[in-house]
Order: C-alpha cells, then structure tokens, then sequence
C-alpha cells in the first residue's frame, strides 16, 4: 500500500500541471435530472440536492474509475448569441459513454448557460461548443458527510458514500480503524463515491483518505465520524471538509480566465 501511494505521488507531482486549465469540448442534456441522480457515481437522490440540481455526466477521462465523482466544472457554451459569458457550475455525478460530448448535462444546468429568455432556444440545439475548467467544490457550513449504505451488514461489511466533498481534489485511497487504534484497514472503491471493506472495525470508528493536493497528496484524517452503534441509511459529518486544490496536468496552461 504505501508502495503504491509513493507512485502515486510521483505520478502526481511528474506532470506539468495549473489548477484551471481550460478545455474545449461539447455539452448535450438529459430531459430528466433524475437520469444523472441514478448515475455511476451511486449518489441516488441525493444528487438532486449538489449544485441546485446543475449536474453533469463526464466522460471517462472525467470520471477517472470514480475519482471524479463530485468534481466541480465551471461550462459555458461558446455562441455568444444565444450564451451568457458565465455559464454555469456544474456537479459531476455520473459516467457519459457518449464520446461525443464530454459532459450531458440536466436540463437545468444547460439553460443556465443561455441568455435570459432564450433557454428554449439552447434546448432546441440540444448539443453546443463549450469551455470548461474544474473549479473548488463549496459547501458552506457543510462538512464531507459519510453515508451508510444499506447493503453494509455489521460486523462483516461496511459500505460508505462519500457526499459534500469540498476543495479540487480526488480521494485515492482510504482506510478505517477504531476510535483511538491505530490499526488500520484499507477500504476499497466499490464504484464511484462508494467505498466499501469486509474487514470492519469494532467499536466507533473513524477515516483517514488520501487526497491529490497541489503538486502531490495529502492524508486527511477524520478522528470520529461513525459511532458504535452505526446505522445503515444515515449520513454522518466526518467533522473535516476537503479544502485543498489539485494541480491539473495540461498542455499549454491556461491560468482559467475566460476568454
């Protein structure tokens, strides 16, 4: 494991990287926002409540086997007759297999980009040229929550998803432990913002991840997050928030102003 964070941190720090690199693509839109809520990163319903509803399906490259769900991206579609030049931010919360755009966007989301009263307009076109960049996530007054998911069956397995992940960073790694022990046991990605292990502490328990941070990682240790008693279908505050910026490998850098 710690062979592999090493690597990790290399790779990491190798590359020639800015932290809001712009990117030209397309975007295209679901009709429901439910179809992003139900996505590859298993937030559920509870994709509705990120971002106001703005939400997007990346592409693999986004995406990143999971990593990527959660990230923040600043869009704005590029006709600037039909667009405003603010765009809109956007939550990603699932996979988009369609290699033709990189982002789907909900419905929502891609009206947002439009000038006032043209938001039809914009749907009618269905698929726009866009720039995008990763921007912080922020939740304000909010902590990076755990969520029990309800296949996790104490003492054996245990299920957690990840929600209200702050800063512009992926988790890579995690691991679980009792309270006050330093005996710990790695968790595994399941899929998506879902992380899960069979080997399952006694006791309260808390987390520690490993996150990209600046040219390189970073633990993140919450001391506390589930209680002994831990209950499937409950969100817990983890009592830490991500707050770090991760460098983005890009060739040429862009320092993410507008043009």
């Amino acid at each position: 494991m710690a062979l592999f964070l090493c690597l990790l941190f290399l790779l990491v720090s190798s590359a020639t990287a800015c932290d809001r690199c712009l990117h030209q693509s397309k975007a295209a839109y679901f009709s429901k926002a439910s179809a992003l809520s139900s996505g590859a990163c298993g937030y559920g319903s509870l994709a509705l409540g990120l971002s106001g509803g703005h939400l997007a399906a990346g592409v693999s490259s986004l995406y990143k086997d999971g990593a990527g769900c959660g990230a923040c991206f600043q869009i704005r579609c590029k006709n600037s007759k039909l667009c405003n030049s603010k765009g809109t931010r956007v939550t990603l919360t699932d996979l988009n297999q369609n290699n033709q755009t990189d982002f789907v966007l909900s419905s929502r989301a891609f009206v947002a980009m439009a000038n006032q009263g043209m938001g039809q307009d914009i749907l009618k076109l269905g698929i726009v040229d866009v720039e995008y960049k990763r921007i912080p996530c922020e939740y304000k007054n909010q902590n990076l929550a755990v969520r029990v998911e309800e296949s996790s069956q104490k003492p054996n397995y245990l299920a957690i998803k990840l929600l209200y992940q702050g800063g512009q960073t992926e988790v890579v790694a995690m691991d679980v432990a009792q309270v006050g022990s330093s005996n710990w046991n790695f968790m595994s990605r399941n899929h998506g913002a879902i992380w899960d292990t069979s080997r399952v502490p006694n006791g309260a328990l808390q987390f520690r991840f490993v996150v990209t941070s600046g040219f390189d990682g970073k633990w993140i240790w919450a001391k506390s997050v589930l209680p002994a008693d831990w209950k499937t279908g409950v969100v817990y505050d983890s009592g830490v928030q991500i707050t770090d910026i991760a460098k983005e490998g890009c060739s040429p850098c862009d320092d993410g102003n507008w043009r």
